[in-house]
C-alpha cells in the first residue's frame, strides 16, 4: 500500500513541475492570449490528475489481483500438501479442482478433468467406473439432506488393494437455496480398518484361549477331590460306596468339562432346568469335607431354604460354589472356620459363604473378578471370572466384602424358580 502511495506522489509531483515548466515557457515567448493558455493549463493539470486517479486504480487493482493470486497459491499449496482426497464441484456435479492426492488416486494425472462429471471420469478411466458411478449416487443424497454428511466407501484400486475412505461430503448452496457447489473430502482409513480387524480376531483368540484355559482349571477341582478320596481309601483300606460314588461323579464332571473343551468352536446350550439349590449345596460341602479337614478348617452349614428351586444347570452351580469354598480355604493356610448359610428373601434365595481368613485389600477387591488377576501363587485368576459369568447367566448376582485380618464373605443371590411363569 505504501508503495502506491509512493507512486502517486511522485508522479503528482512530476505533473506540478510540468505545469510550472509550461507557465514559464509561455512567459519566455511573451504569448498574450494568457486566458487561453490558462485553459490549456487548466486541462493539462485535469489530465494530469484524471491521469493519477486512474493510474491508482489500476495499481490498487494490480495489487488485489497479486494478493489474490498469492492466496491461491498458497491454497493450492495447502489442498495439495495433504494426504486426503480434496475435491470441488459445481451444482451440476462438474469436477473444478481436485488435490494431487485425488489426481493420483484415480490416476488422473495426465486427465483434463476440469468441467467433467464423475459419469465422463468413468469413461475416461473404466476402472473407476463403478466408484465415480457410486459418487454420483452419495452425491445426490447428500444434495437431498441439504447438509452435511459422513460414511465409509470403499474401493479397489489398480494394485488389487481394497482402499475403505472416511468421506465427508459439504453442499454449498446461494443465498436463494440454490445448489452452488458440493465439496468432498476423504481420508484413508485402509490401515485402521485392518487394525481394527487385527485386534477384532486378536480379541476373539484372546476369549477362546481364556474359555480354554477356565476349563482346564476347572478340570483341576474334580482332580484334586479324586486323588484325595484315593488316598483315603488307600489309607483307610476300605472302598465306601459314597467314596465311590464321589469319584465317579467328580469323573463324570471331568468328562463334561472335556466335552465343553472339544466343542468351543461351535457351542452347545446347557440344559437348564429346575433343581434344589441344597442339594448342589449339600454335594459342595460333601465333596469339599475331605479337604478342609487336611487344612484343619472347620466347615458349618445353616439351611433356611431346603425348598428353594432355581432354574439352570446344576453342574455349573457346582462349579460356582466350590471355586468359592476353594478359595475360602485356600484364605486359611493356618485353619480356620468356613460358614455357609441359605435363606430365602422375596423372590430370591440368598447364599453367603463367610471364612476366617487373610482377607483382601480394598484395592485388590476392586480387581477380584477380572480375568487373570489372581491373589495366588499358583493359578490363572479364571476361577471367579468363570462363575461371575455362570452366576450372571443365571439372572443372578454376587457380591463379595473382605477386610484385611478378618476374613471375606461372598454372597451370591439367585432367582428362585417359579413353576407358572415356565408354562
Amino acid at each position: 500500500m505504501f508503495k502506491k502511495q509512493k507512486a502517486v506522489v511522485v508522479y503528482l509531483l512530476f505533473s506540478v513541475c510540468w505545469i510550472v515548466v509550461t507557465d514559464l515557457w509561455l512567459q519566455m515567448f511573451q504569448i498574450d492570449d494568457y486566458t487561453q493558455i490558462m485553459i490549456s493549463i487548466g486541462k493539462g493539470g485535469l489530465f494530469v490528475l484524471l491521469s493519477a486517479v486512474f493510474l491508482y486504480r489500476m495499481m490498487e487493482k494490480s495489487e488485489q489481483l497479486r494478493k489474490t493470486v498469492e492466496d491461491e497459491q498458497q491454497l493450492s499449496a495447502l489442498i495439495n500438501s495433504m494426504p486426503d482426497f480434496v475435491c470441488f464441484k459445481d451444482r451440476e456435479g462438474r469436477w473444478l479442482r481436485v488435490n494431487d492426492f485425488g489426481r493420483k488416486l484415480y490416476h488422473l494425472e495426465n486427465v483434463d478433468y476440469y468441467g467433467k462429471t464423475d459419469l465422463d471420469l468413468g469413461e475416461m478411466v473404466p476402472f473407476f467406473k463403478e466408484a465415480f458411478a457410486y459418487c454420483i449416487k452419495t452425491d445426490e443424497e447428500t444434495w437431498q439432506k441439504g447438509t452435511m454428511t459422513r460414511a465409509q466407501e470403499s474401493f479397489m484400486v489398480p494394485s488389487g488393494e481394497m482402499k475403505t475412505f472416511d468421506v465427508i461430503k459439504v453442499p454449498l448452496f446461494d443465498e436463494n437455496g440454490e445448489r452452488k457447489g458440493l465439496l468432498t473430502i476423504g481420508r484413508d482409513i485402509t490401515q485402521q480398518k485392518v487394525a481394527e480387524e487385527l485386534l477384532l480376531k486378536k480379541e476373539k483368540l484372546s476369549v477362546l484361549g481364556e474359555l480354554a484355559a477356565g476349563i482346564a482349571h476347572e478340570i483341576r477341582n474334580p482332580l484334586t477331590s479324586i486323588k484325595g478320596f484315593m488316598q483315603m481309601m488307600k489309607q483307610t483300606r476300605e472302598a465306601k460306596e459314597v467314596y465311590i460314588d464321589i469319584v465317579l461323579d467328580e469323573l463324570e464332571r471331568i468328562n463334561h468339562i472335556v466335552s465343553e473343551l472339544l466343542v468351543l468352536a461351535k457351542p452347545q446350550n446347557h440344559c437348564y432346568k429346575p433343581f434344589p439349590l441344597s442339594s448342589a449345596l449339600d454335594y459342595v460341602v460333601q465333596l469339599i469335607t475331605h479337604e478342609a479337614l487336611l487344612n484343619d478348617v472347620d466347615i458349618s452349614m445353616k439351611n433356611d431354604a431346603p425348598n428353594a428351586v432355581i432354574y439352570g444347570e446344576k453342574n455349573q452351580m457346582i462349579q460356582v460354589f466350590i471355586n468359592i469354598v476353594k478359595n475360602a480355604i485356600e484364605a486359611m493356610p493356618k485353619g480356620g472356620r468356613l460358614a455357609l448359610r441359605t435363606w430365602q428373601e422375596g423372590d430370591n434365595v440368598h447364599v453367603t459363604i463367610a471364612d476366617t481368613g487373610v482377607g483382601i485389600s480394598k484395592e485388590r477387591l476392586e480387581k477380584i473378578g477380572e480375568p487373570f488377576f489372581t491373589l495366588k501363587e499358583k493359578g490363572m485368576g479364571l476361577g471367579l471370572t468363570t462363575s461371575t459369568k455362570i452366576i450372571h447367566e443365571h439372572k443372578g448376582t454376587i457380591k463379595i466384602d473382605s477386610e484385611v485380618g478378618k476374613g471375606t464373605i461372598v454372597h451370591v443371590s439367585l432367582p428362585i424358580y417359579k413353576e407358572a411363569s415356565r408354562k
